[in-house]
């Protein structure tokens, strides 16, 4: 089973809490990164340690919550070999696990239902990467 390290900044505090709470009841095995609360936080310094984390093993994933999805994507793309797809829907989710082997995904709390949300976790962590011409791609990255 895939580990997965979770993390937002205090915009996506509560989406963070609501995602804990599915990934519990589906038995997946994670680890909260942080915050602890709502207090305002600087995303980046959260988008770090999910990135560091998930670069030490391929088989590990993350999500990231912020305001928008853009601030947690910006920063955790700036490490080698993470590739952090900011997904909108259930078929941005799917086509970034298909064709960009995304290790991690950023959510934006401000922007989508947490139904969505929650359809859009599941599918991240149960495509699987389509290989085969997208690997030469993956590889100029």
């Amino acid at each position: 089973m895939k580990k997965i390290f979770i993390s937002s900044d205090h915009a996506g505090y509560k989406l963070k809490e609501d995602i804990k709470i599915f990934l519990n009841k589906k038995k997946y095995n994670f680890t909260d990164l942080g915050p602890d609360n709502d207090n305002r936080v600087d995303y980046p310094d959260f988008a770090h340690k999910v990135a560091k984390k998930v670069k030490i093993n391929k088989n590990h994933v993350g999500i990231l919550v912020c305001g928008s999805g853009m601030g947690m994507n910006i920063a955790a793309n700036r490490h080698k070999n993470i590739r952090a797809a900011q997904c909108f829907n259930l078929k941005s989710t799917k086509l970034s696990r298909l064709h960009n082997d995304a290790n991690i995904i950023t959510l934006g709390s401000r922007l989508l239902k947490k139904k969505n949300v929650m359809n859009m976790i599941n599918i991240f962590l149960k495509t699987k990467f389509d290989g085969g011409r997208h690997t030469k791609r993956i590889k100029k990255i």
